[in-house]
């Protein structure tokens, strides 16, 4: 966010004593009673003196005390007829106001919405069930969904490439695998784990969620070569499938069919160790990872040392070497600079070194993440500002260096950065709540970045991170945060998480659930290859015969369940149309942060162990065991 606070405008108030300041003009004497006088018969120039009050005089005409809450109002009635227009002018302008009030109380208020409670525990369960969908390689027979199949068995094995990149997720409705978004799926998932975990076990989906997690993972250790020789020899593979626009070569965007069914050549994009924000994500979501399966400790290990390992020629700064993003390198990302544009990378790098030292406790972790959280800020765009997504981590960051301070302060030399984190993410709070930063829809939903389509994807972020740091404030018994002159309270910040999360389930001019299965009305012709093209014929469908299901009006045969859709335009408005992605193509970056928005909101545990939040507040700790020394 901008480093400048904002402030909510406060109403001025004119004290009794501004009424003092103006003359009275005295026409002439009435009667302390206040009684019409003899002249009152004569409708013209008739005097009558309203006493509010009972009034106090003193012998020495001083001004009336300023504190004083009585008044005379004398009124010269000089004409019968206006007198009477005037009275009931007065009548119907009373009339009027009344009808307008009772008319705002009862017609439905913007961004407060005052709909039943949700089913979260079916919501988290359904939103995970999008991930199942989305398995590419052997297929789990454990799985809930059972529209697919194996696919993909021979990723990484094209031309003179002889890799092992089976498994992994389909990024969204088409059939291509960027391990840039499933590395940041890896991580946010990670930690709604890491802090949600009791909640996750009491509902039943901590094996699932689990589940995917290493589905991922296992993937981001395959798409990660490491060299004993030099830092540029070090492979990373970007991206398997292409998205090609030659219409003569069948590829993953042209070509609308199964993944089942591929029959085309996928290609493997392939990069090196400057690819520096996919090597940070990559690093952020192994760590991560790795503190979620603590408890298994071959695994846990095994991520830690390569996550390690690619931080140690990521991180690097020798002469002559560049750091930058993996899109500007057509080898590496070019393909996918339509779809996951990379702008920045210290964002990663800081990110990445923030989740090395939880997973390790290695301090100097920690430090580089913090030296360079400045640098972090500097690269960050105005659009990016107060967004957390794939492309901007620094958000996110902050928030987690604030759960540092908050619950386990290091002292020097990190108290600097630490506490201008914590002082960057009071002033996302308060943009979260304010109209004068981020605009919303009329149906109440926010509008963090309103030119690039898909609000949803960063409305579910927001909400996650506005409920998890209302359960920090709560665990430090605080009743809000500060917004310049004004501030905010823990029911603010929730109101605004529920808020946004009830817009995605249902609550919203369409009155349709965004989420595919959940409620009685929501989309139906969901952007997706596997769900739009029949399963159970038992047939196998061509390149050429797959516009067929495209385009076809009918329902997907197959529903996506957990599918959480682009979404509605700036003005609330969807077209559950198959053939427009931009409305109703999901994808498991946009999920995940449904995911941790939804078990964040979801009612803790019957016995929770941290004051019934649900929440854990020491875990991501475990490997921090001493404070630094002051020098």
């Amino acid at each position: 966010m901008p480093d400048s606070k904002f402030s909510i405008a406060s109403p001025t108030h004119t004290s009794a004593s501004d009424a003092d300041m103006h003359s009275v003009k005295y026409v002439h004497t009435i009667s302390e009673a206040g009684r019409l006088l003899s002249s009152a018969r004569q409708w013209n120039s008739t005097e009558i003196d309203f006493n509010l009050a009972p009034q106090s005089s003193n012998s020495y005409g001083s001004l009336p005390s300023r504190y004083s809450k009585s008044f005379d109002y004398d009124l010269v009635i000089t004409d019968k007829a206006y007198f009477k227009r005037f009275l009931y002018t007065s009548a119907l302008a009373a009339l009027l106001i009344l009808a307008l009030v009772l008319l705002i109380h009862f017609l439905p208020h913007k961004h407060h919405p005052h709909s039943p409670t949700k089913n979260l525990t079916l919501a988290v369960n359904q939103a995970l069930t999008f991930f199942d969908a989305q398995k590419s390689g052997n297929y789990p027979n454990y799985s809930p969904v059972k529209f697919r199949g194996n696919s993909g068995m021979q990723d990484g094995k094209v031309r003179n490439l002889n890799a092992d990149l089976v498994g992994g997720f389909y990024d969204s409705g088409n059939n291509i695998k960027f391990s840039f978004p499933t590395a940041y799926a890896v991580t946010i998932l990670s930690w709604s784990v890491i802090e949600y975990q009791e909640k996750y076990a009491e509902i039943g989906e901590l094996n699932h969620v689990k589940d995917i997690i290493k589905w991922g993972s296992d993937y981001l250790l395959k798409v990660f070569v490491p060299t004993n020789s030099t830092p540029d020899s070090t492979i990373l593979y970007s991206q398997v499938g292409s998205t090609g626009n030659d219409t003569k070569v069948s590829n993953d965007i042209n070509c609308w069919q199964r993944p089942e069914d591929m029959s085309y050549v996928r290609p493997v994009s392939v990069c090196d160790s400057t690819a520096s924000d996919l090597a940070g994500e990559i690093i952020a979501a192994l760590s991560a990872a790795s503190i979620v399966f603590k408890d298994e400790i071959m695994y846990s290990g095994e991520l830690i040392k390569a996550a390690g390992k690619l931080y140690e020629v990521t991180s690097r700064e020798d002469p002559g070497r560049k750091q930058g993003t993996y899109t500007k390198v057509d080898a590496c990302g070019g393909e996918a600079r339509d779809y996951y544009n990379s702008t920045s990378f210290i964002d990663e790098l800081v990110w990445g070194g923030t989740w090395l030292f939880f997973a390790t406790g290695n301090n100097s972790y920690l430090a580089y993440a913090t030296e360079r959280f400045k640098a972090a800020e500097d690269e960050e765009t105005e659009s990016e500002k107060g967004i957390f997504y794939w492309n901007n981590k620094l958000t996110a960051t902050a928030v987690l260096l604030t759960r540092l301070r908050f619950f386990r302060d290091l002292g020097y030399p990190y108290e600097g950065a630490l506490r201008s984190s914590s002082s960057r993410t009071e002033i996302l709070m308060c943009s979260y709540l304010s109209d004068h930063i981020f605009n919303k829809t009329q149906g109440g939903l926010i509008l963090l970045r309103p030119g690039s389509g898909g609000a949803l994807e960063f409305a579910a972020t927001a909400s996650f991170l506005s409920k998890l740091y209302s359960d920090y404030l709560d665990l430090l018994r605080r009743s809000g945060g500060s917004c310049g002159n004004d501030g905010f309270s823990l029911q603010m910040l929730r109101r605004f998480s529920i808020s946004q999360v009830h817009y995605i389930l249902g609550d919203n001019p369409m009155k349709m659930s965004y989420m595919v299965g959940f409620g009685d009305k929501y989309p139906f012709q969901v952007h997706h290859r596997s769900a739009s093209i029949p399963w159970d014929d038992g047939q196998h469908y061509t390149c050429a015969e797959g516009d067929r299901w495209l385009y076809s009006k009918e329902p997907n045969p197959n529903l996506l369940v957990g599918a959480m859709v682009a979404g509605p335009d700036i003005f609330d408005n969807f077209s559950d149309e198959r053939d427009k992605p931009w409305f109703t193509e999901p994808s498991i970056a946009s999920n995940a942060g449904l995911v941790a928005a939804l078990i964040a909101l979801h009612d803790p545990p019957r016995k929770s162990s941290n004051s019934n939040l649900g929440i854990d507040q020491t875990g991501i700790f475990d490997k921090i065991h001493s404070t630094p020394s002051n020098p």
